[in-house]
């Protein structure tokens, strides 16, 4: 091999065994060895600087079957698991105290890093880094996960039967063109530079300046966004308020609804279903929702039905994840510091399968705390299903019965409708102007009292039918000589 092959294959090899791994950088060089003939594995190895061996043994696998290994079977350092089989037992250990192992895990309490479990198996005898811990658990088939949130509780004997049977509502309406609507109030948020769930983008080291706590500040604005989602049409409508969460508020963006999109999607609707969760302000104890559903029902000539979902399931009302997590979603990452800015994000909120929401801003006030009494409640147009009618109940079109006539009387005697000689000041001790009457006949005032009553009366000031009196300074009643025998003075 002259010395310009020599140089020639110097490059090649420079440029080309970089790129290349153990078993394919034998192979290259097996074959220019063999290309170059006798005497060329010793050539080989000068111009490409590797030991000979590595050059023979190359051009010995030239002549195999082609193989996937790099290395030969069993070749190369044993696995750490293999050296110490007691690693994996004492790492599912620390990773499931409860299921293995010693309870007392000293891990317990901790977060189970891979760095933290390295250094405790490290202590207890397996020595091992991070890296390989990050690998042994995969193996066993553990994996990253956070929480899940499936428990729910104390679980009603009917939740499932109730969950048919407003399946089987659902079904009848739609059938009969009739609207079903889900109904519910979404998280309530602060407003101001506050801190965000989620990501968006942004140039890189230019994020969104929010403050450092999430503590809302004396006095800050809330948004309360309450949401209608029309099953049927796949569209939603959500008005934000800006006062408190009430039942007032929710029947009043009903009936933003029913007159903005309702009654026009639905002309010739006579009957609405809502589908709404136990608590809240739509929940089924709430007595302010009935009677406020109960206005809307007799002004809008709609039958109204209700159905609520069970305690503790208000996650299966089709409204939380078909249009309330859709708007989570668009406003991840982005504080809401107004209400013109919650209006707008939530109006955006699309979905590829044709979701559309309306939003749109009541100012209105809804006071809390308005009770509804026990008379008002049994005159509402209310009718009861037989199938748990305290989930489930229909408000007909019809003005509330009038109220029932109360069963007693007020007997209290206001101050103006008290008789005149009950003002004298002989009995009141008080100084007021002198009563124009004596006593009535029907008084049981004793004569004694009446006489020294009218010893400040005017002569001839007695009215009729006045008891007959004659006072010192002569007091007659004009009707004193038909009433009875005139009493001398004292």
């Amino acid at each position: 091999m002259t010395k310009q092959t020599e140089v020639v294959l110097g490059e090649a090899f420079a440029a080309l065994l970089p790129h290349l791994d153990e078993r394919q950088r034998r192979l290259a060089l097996g074959a220019a060895a063999w290309v170059l003939g006798y005497g060329g594995v010793r050539r080989v190895a000068r111009v490409a600087r590797v030991a000979e061996s590595t050059v023979a043994r190359g051009a010995r696998e030239l002549g195999g079957e082609p193989a996937d290994r790099v290395r030969a079977v069993g070749a190369g350092r044993k696995r750490l698991r293999e050296r110490d089989p007691g690693l994996v037992p004492a790492l599912l250990a620390l990773v499931e105290p409860d299921q293995r192992g010693d309870p007392e895990s000293p891990l317990r309490w901790t977060v189970k890093s891979t760095r933290k479990l390295a250094a405790e198996l490290t202590r207890q005898g397996h020595p091992v880094g991070a890296d390989t811990v990050a690998a042994l658990p995969k193996a066993e088939g553990f994996s990253l996960q956070g929480t899940s949130r499936t428990t729910e509780g104390a679980r009603h004997p009917d939740r499932d039967a109730q969950f048919r049977y407003i399946n089987g509502q659902v079904k009848e309406f739609t059938a009969a063109g009739q609207p079903v609507i889900s109904v519910d109030t979404k998280k309530k948020e602060v407003l101001g530079e506050y801190a965000a769930a989620g990501q968006e983008w942004h140039r890189a080291g230019q994020p969104v300046r929010v403050r450092a706590h999430d503590f809302p500040e004396k006095g800050a604005q809330k948004a309360v966004p309450y949401g209608i989602y029309d099953l049927a049409a796949d569209a939603g409508w959500v008005s934000v308020g800006c006062d408190g969460d009430t039942a007032a508020f929710a029947v009043a963006t009903l009936r933003r609804w029913w007159n903005g999109e309702g009654r026009h999607r639905y002309p010739a609707a006579t009957r609405l279903l809502i589908t709404a969760d136990a608590g809240g302000a739509n929940g089924y104890r709430v007595r302010a929702w009935k009677q406020e559903l109960a206005g809307f029902a007799h002004a809008s000539g709609l039958q109204v039905t209700v159905c609520h979902f069970p305690p503790g399931t208000s996650k299966w009302n089709k409204i939380e994840h078909r249009l309330f997590s859709r708007i989570s979603s668009n406003w991840r990452g982005r504080p809401l510091t107004s209400h013109e800015v919650v209006v707008g994000t939530i109006g955006a909120t699309t979905t590829r399968t044709g979701l559309t929401v309306h939003s749109e801003l009541d100012p209105g006030a809804y006071p809390t705390g308005v009770t509804i009494p026990d008379e008002v409640m049994v005159a509402l147009p209310l009718t009861a299903h037989d199938w748990h009618g305290t989930w489930n109940y229909t408000l007909r079109p019809e003005p509330p019965a009038p109220l029932p006539v109360p069963r007693y009387e007020d007997r209290t005697q206001l101050a103006d409708r008290a008789p005149d000689w009950l003002h004298h000041p002989t009995l009141t001790g008080m100084d007021t102007p002198p009563s124009p009457t004596c006593w009535p006949q029907s008084s049981s005032i004793s004569s004694t009292t009446r006489r020294s009553a009218c010893t400040t009366n005017a002569p001839g000031t007695a009215s009729c039918g006045a008891v007959p009196c004659r006072c010192p300074t002569g007091c007659w009643s004009p009707s004193s000589a038909t009433a009875g025998r005139p009493r001398s003075g004292p």
